[in-house]
């Protein structure tokens, strides 16, 4: 069976595609896999900002063409460039246990040593992300936020060589991925299948880590309900403790002056792997998971279309068209 990989990104999509098939593999030393090189409409357009494109599948939409052409069989994705509403016929068969979820900056050689606070005054920090800049932005009046493209080699080479930018921010998950720790979506593997293709959605399916895929659920539902994506500044995160799903999400303008924040929980047994019980119409926010139970999956859906309901009966909508129109007219 095949297996593609992103070619403008080779290093960190390689690595990703094979830490999946080696999982695969050691679960079932009978199969053979072959991995496919392809590149996105994401990987090649490496001039504009990703807010400004306005194409929900940046990268996603070949790969899910070679799936329905039966070239590949399945596709590894980070999550977060998943859209929360897939194209019919696809669905995600497996979450991967997430690693490290959170952002890291990474600074240029003559400002090592620094932090975002003590860098000097019209600073130029890189991200492709909305929400990364209006969150920063608000914390550090004193910089200025410049989108910066490419896979992390591109850019950790733009900002060592070029003098245009003092620091990046950058998913510390694919710095660790690449061995890269010393420089130091967001931090989950996803696995998109052909959703009628029993076998592959059997075969993937063991590989869902529990924990994350509640979490997961819980925050693809959060986003869906607010229409979050790449054209306005939105963020949440998740954590289990003690039997109890927190979330917590946020919104910002896009310059980071107003924000609105809020913390959901709900009740959530944390279910053991491969329990029986599959579905009909197993898909939640594109998500299959056959061997989890639909109890536990329904809760964390239903957490994050409520937090998400509290923010916009708080006012939410209002930053957020503001956001889109500002993005739209720059």
């Amino acid at each position: 069976m095949a297996a593609p990989s992103h070619t403008a990104a080779p290093a960190l999509a390689r690595i990703q595609t094979d830490s999946v098939v080696a999982m695969l593999k050691t679960l079932n030393p009978g199969l053979q896999f072959e991995i496919i090189a392809m590149s996105t409409t994401g990987d090649k357009i490496l001039d504009t900002a990703l807010s400004k494109i306005g194409e929900k599948s940046l990268f996603t939409k070949e790969l899910e063409h070679a799936l329905e052409r039966n070239e590949v069989d399945l596709v590894v994705h980070s999550l977060k460039d998943l859209p929360t509403v897939l194209p019919p016929g696809f669905t995600i068969g497996a979450v991967c246990k997430r690693e490290n979820p959170y952002d890291a900056v990474v600074f240029h050689p003559k400002f090592v040593g620094k932090t975002l606070e003590t860098l000097p005054e019209k600073s130029v920090v890189g991200t492709s992300s909305l929400r990364r800049a209006a969150q920063l932005q608000r914390k550090f009046p004193h910089l200025q936020f410049k989108s910066i493209r490419g896979n992390l080699n591109t850019r950790l080479q733009k900002l060592d060589e070029l003098q245009e930018f003092s620091a990046i921010i950058l998913a510390a998950a694919g710095l660790q991925r690449m061995g890269w720790q010393n420089r130091v979506g967001q931090g989950a593997l996803g696995v998109e299948v052909r959703a009628k293709d029993q076998d592959m959605l059997d075969l993937v399916g063991m590989l869902h880590d529990p924990e994350t895929l509640l979490c997961c659920i819980a925050e693809r539902a959060f986003l869906r309900h607010l229409e979050g994506g790449c054209s306005v500044p939105v963020a949440v995160h998740t954590a289990i403790k003690d039997g109890q799903l927190y979330l917590t999400g946020g919104v910002w303008s896009l310059d980071g002056s107003e924000s609105m924040q809020e913390t959901m929980q709900a009740t959530i047994a944390v279910p053991a792997q491969h329990e029986d019980g599959p579905e009909d119409d197993p898909q939640l926010v594109g998500i299959t998971a056959q061997n989890i139970p639909r109890v536990a999956q329904l809760a964390a859906e239903n957490l994050g279309t409520s937090l998400a309901n509290l923010l916009l009966n708080k006012g939410a909508k209002s930053i957020l068209d503001v956001a889109r129109q500002l993005n739209d007219a720059h």
